[in-house]
């Protein structure tokens, strides 16, 4: 897809906000205001799947220790267990 250039004027706020989100979420500010615009049009379903694959990268490592001490399975109940 080709790309326009698009210049807007914010407040120094508004710009360091988006810095600081785009920082956290490890993405430019240019992707950071382009996955916005498309939320507010809404390609929303792309934006989630993206976000989620985010997501499960920055807490792959806490996943992979769960999974790790998940050595027993659960134990089934039966009626006799609730009394």
């Amino acid at each position: 897809m080709a790309k326009t250039q698009l210049n807007v004027r914010v407040d120094e706020g508004t710009a360091r906000a988006a810095r600081e989100r785009a920082l956290a979420r490890g993405m430019s500010v240019n992707r950071y205001i382009e996955e916005l615009v498309r939320q507010d049009t809404g390609e929303v379903g792309r934006t989630f799947v993206e976000a989620a694959a985010d997501f499960m990268k920055s807490y792959e490592a806490v996943f992979a220790e769960e999974s790790a001490g998940a050595g027993t399975p659960p134990r089934a109940t039966t009626g006799e267990d609730r009394r």
